[in-house]
């Protein structure tokens, strides 16, 4: 068979589909708990800066997701800490309904290693598990946090992996949040006008430009929702920031939950 199966219609946007009951968001943060973890940053464990971080995102995941008095489940969540073992601090994937019935997070404990490979390898089993159930779903989306160079196997060859999975919507995007202020040329000032880094940028860290290859680029429908925010991230942009304040760690886990909802 041949010809324009499409009809002559223009091949719908990515990133789309919108998050709703029957077709909620899948988010899986992947949290570096390593020893440096517990060193202070402006004051603040940054482990401490983090939490309070993520849990700012649950409580505007719960926002996005109430209708009068009723919490729909529109987002699943995942939260992996990990060192030289990966954690599961939620017991499994749930729904934002359950987690807002939760009083609290369990805590985060800065442990020892950064075995990052390994917590990329169990996102992925999760979403090889996850994907077949996912077809009419927004495209699941991986938030990994970290403050420093991995240890044990490289992670990128399993993040390329995961890049390549999709649905639908859209390749799986990853995005990533580096605790570090040294590797951009300038520092980031004011975080609402900051525009981003870009996929040629010059970084001056190593890990950084790694992290960088591991980072999907921001779909148009998130940078327009964070447009809501205030903040005036460039087209173009990556899913990369620099944790170098409370407000871009902020950023960095407000960006996780900009799926487009109805």
């Amino acid at each position: 068979m041949t010809g324009d199966l499409t009809g002559g219609l223009a091949p719908r946007e990515k990133y789309t589909v919108q998050a709703t009951q029957s077709t909620p968001a899948l988010i899986i943060y992947l949290i570096d708990v390593s020893a440096s973890m517990g060193l202070e940053m402006n004051n603040v464990r940054r482990i401490d800066l983090v939490k309070k971080a993520l849990v700012s995102t649950i409580k505007q995941m719960v926002y996005r997701s109430t209708k009068g008095s009723r919490i729909a489940a529109r987002y699943r969540i995942a939260i992996l800490p990990y060192s030289d073992e990966v954690d599961d601090l939620l017991g499994g994937i749930k729904a934002i309904d359950q987690i807002a019935r939760t009083a609290t997070l369990p805590e985060l404990t800065p442990m020892r290693f950064t075995d990052t490979a390994l917590a990329f390898q169990r996102a992925e089993e999760l979403l090889l598990e996850q994907l077949p159930l996912m077809q009419k779903c927004p495209a699941p989306l991986i938030c990994h946090m970290t403050d420093g160079v991995h240890t044990g196997e490289d992670p990128e060859p399993v993040a390329k992996r995961i890049m390549e999975m999709s649905v639908p919507d859209g390749n799986v995007l990853i995005e990533n949040i580096f605790i570090n202020d040294h590797f951009l040329e300038e520092p980031v000032n004011d975080p609402r006008n900051w525009k981003g880094i870009l996929p040629g940028m010059n970084l001056k860290d190593d890990y950084a430009l790694k992290l960088r290859n591991m980072s999907s680029a921001l779909p148009e429908s998130y940078r327009k929702m964070m447009t809501e925010f205030s903040y005036t991230l460039q087209s173009g942009a990556l899913m990369m920031l620099p944790g170098s304040s409370h407000e871009m760690v902020s950023l960095g886990f407000q960006i996780s939950a900009s799926t487009p909802i109805r």
